[in-house]
């Protein structure tokens, strides 16, 4: 199986930054029925940054807002997972690079059973071309 990438919206939310704030977020829309297909979090001028990658956004959107969690405007990153081995990555990054396309953030994992999955972002003014470049729906 080949690598697969795609665009993703992703939304984030501003907590303190204190033991267990995250886990009520990530607990309050698990209640909801919202599922993430990605999910970071940073500090972040002495607070928390939750980048929350929903598998569903409209009714992630609803979910929030009954939570009366304050979301940042909408935006977008790149999901992308394969086949674990030596230079997964490098294909797509070679790509961005050619087209001179600069990757501004990015987080990898092995989830094991030889399989990987990675989330990236490259600036706004950018994300149609990269897409464009990557093939990416």
């Amino acid at each position: 199986m080949g690598d697969t990438v795609r665009k993703v919206e992703y939304f984030y939310v501003v907590v303190p930054d204190r033991p267990g704030e995250g886990a009520k977020v990530l607990s309050a829309l698990a209640a909801e029925g919202i599922n993430f297909v990605a999910f970071s979090a940073f500090p972040s001028a002495r607070k928390s940054q939750l980048d929350l990658v929903p598998e569903d956004s409209a009714a992630f959107k609803i979910a929030a807002k009954k939570l009366k969690l304050k979301l940042s405007a909408r935006k977008m990153g790149f999901l992308l997972h394969g086949d674990d081995q030596v230079g997964a990555m490098n294909e797509t990054l070679s790509k961005l690079a050619k087209a001179k396309i600069n990757v501004t953030a990015m987080g990898a994992v092995s989830s094991g059973s030889g399989r990987y999955g990675a989330i990236f972002w490259v600036k706004p003014q950018s994300v149609s071309r990269a897409a464009k470049v990557l093939g990416a729906s």
